[in-house]
């Protein structure tokens, strides 16, 4: 069964009626082999299904408004196995509002040098036939991913498999609901922003809760439900004895596994994909979800601190494009800095960051909690496994929205934190903590960000282009007078692209 196993994507294959019934016949064919094989591959996370050849203006339209009303369909992959006159492509091109990845390959992978002749010429000509329906994309400024190689290479298929989960992360944007369980921590400035705009650009919605509608929810959870959460908690993590044997810890687990369970409930049966709270807003609550919070995130949703609704939107969209791999995605801060030989950040939150990060089998603790509200509570300690990351930030420009994009390095702590009761990851920026720390700075980044060890710089690249938005990536060639350039000339670019 494929990850995404109810959703697809459209290969569509142009040619044009010039070439005769046999050489479409063989056309045909072979975008059916093609689409099956990438199919069957299992470096492809979603259904690959041919559709008809294309080979007039009217073919070219119905198929994309097809697929712009296909609700299994998050996206095409369009090819020229023969020439494709590209203003055939302009009605079609225009109207599709589903993202599009143009494969440049052919069906076969060598030229049979012995015995090539006019008929292989003219039915393998994607060479030529490719670029025709390259130049009708530029010349409609159509942001489109570009995959070239042959269609049975690992390294084809893995970067249209690549393509594929941003097609999905796209989708879900456009599907997605975020639940908001208050206001945002006062006079704070990037968790705000224009919820419009973003359901405009995004497709995502943000909508209000009061706490009270929270509890509501709570209040149906019973005892019963609460002892059969608790035994899951035993059988996931390491539970610290104390903790089961102390009447009073014990109550404050109890208080986690009914608030779980009652922001499940909540979320699905609301269908949000997504929510935020804030600590300087309980009422009513018995306190900030720890465990609660951090369970909920492995299990699929996004979430924000501190009403942070474009980062709990992210953390969303970026684990349903990594559905599958190996590494996980958690809301995360910056928190402090080590200024050592190697200058490294210490991202974690109060309480929430997503046990899918994890190096090893959390351990659940309960301790005192102190900011917003003074109150025992139980959550996962653990520290994020080493290797790549990114960190992404989507910020509200004012007129527009940026995504900021920071590689690094998670490492192991060179000493254990026994002192630090909350879940944390260990990080080296790119290309250092001075240049990257600034550049983030100047593009004026969040303090909190999706991290994620699911997904790579250019898949969010992608995503961004997808939605439309500018993106900035902070990697190993960073420099401040470059970053601060590239800002300036995007600037300018995105001023003038919107209009008046």
């Amino acid at each position: 069964m494929k990850v995404f196993d109810t959703k697809e994507v459209w290969l569509i294959t142009g040619s044009q009626h010039l070439y005769g019934p046999g050489v479409l016949a063989q056309v045909a064919e072979n975008s059916q082999t093609i689409a099956s094989s990438l199919s069957a591959s299992e470096a492809i996370s979603i259904k690959v299904v041919a559709k008809d050849t294309v080979v007039s203006p009217s073919d070219i339209l119905a198929v994309c408004q097809a697929a712009n009303s296909a609700l299994n369909c998050v996206g095409v992959i369009l090819w020229m196995h023969t020439f494709s006159p590209a203003k055939m492509w302009i009605a079609g091109l225009k109207a599709l509002r589903k993202p599009y990845m143009h494969l440049h390959t052919q069906f076969n992978a060598e030229l049979p040098f012995a015995d090539i002749n006019m008929h292989f010429m003219n039915l393998n000509q994607s060479a030529h036939g490719d670029r025709e329906f390259g130049h009708i994309s530029t010349r409609l400024r159509q942001d489109r991913k570009v995959v070239v190689g042959h269609w049975a290479d690992p390294r084809v298929q893995a970067d249209i498999d690549s393509w594929c989960r941003v097609a999905m992360g796209w989708f879900e944007s456009q599907n997605l609901k975020v639940a908001r369980f208050g206001d945002n921590m006062r006079q704070v400035a990037v968790t705000e922003g224009d919820k419009v705009s973003a359901q405009i650009q995004f497709g995502y919605e943000v909508h209000a809760f009061g706490l009270g509608d929270l509890q509501e929810a709570v209040a149906t959870i019973t005892d019963a439900q609460v002892a059969q959460q608790i035994e899951i908690y035993k059988a996931d993590y390491e539970v610290s004895p104390a903790l089961l044997a102390d009447a009073h810890q014990f109550e404050m687990l109890q208080n986690e596994a009914r608030l779980e369970l009652g922001l499940h409930k909540f979320l699905t049966e609301g269908g949000f994909g997504a929510f935020t709270n804030c600590f300087e807003n309980l009422t009513g609550t018995t306190n900030l979800p720890g465990l609660a919070t951090q369970r909920l995130m492995s299990q699929g949703f996004g979430y924000g601190g501190e009403g942070d609704w474009k980062t709990a939107a992210m953390v969303r969209i970026a684990k349903v494009m990594s559905k599958g791999r190996s590494g996980g995605t958690s809301f995360m801060e910056d928190y402090t800095y080590n200024f050592g030989a190697v200058g490294q950040v210490l991202g974690a939150h109060m309480l929430e960051v997503c046990p899918s990060i994890a190096a090893a089998k959390p351990k659940l603790e309960v301790h005192l909690h102190t900011i917003g509200c003074r109150k025992d509570i139980a959550r996962l300690l653990f520290t994020g496994k080493a290797g790549p990351a990114i960190n992404i930030s989507v910020i509200d420009m004012g007129t527009r929205f940026r995504m900021i994009i920071n590689e690094v390095d998670t490492v192991t702590p060179a000493q254990e934190l026994p002192n630090l009761p909350v879940a944390k990851a260990l990080w080296q920026p790119r290309p250092n903590l001075a240049v990257a720390a600034a550049a983030w700075i100047h593009a004026g980044g969040a303090h909190h960000s999706a991290y994620t060890q699911g997904i790579t710089a250019d898949e969010a690249v992608d995503l961004a282009e997808m939605a439309g938005i500018e993106a900035v990536v902070i990697g190993a060639d960073t420099t401040v007078r470059g970053i601060k350039t590239e800002l300036r000339h995007n600037g300018a670019y995105y001023h003038l692209n919107q209009g008046l």
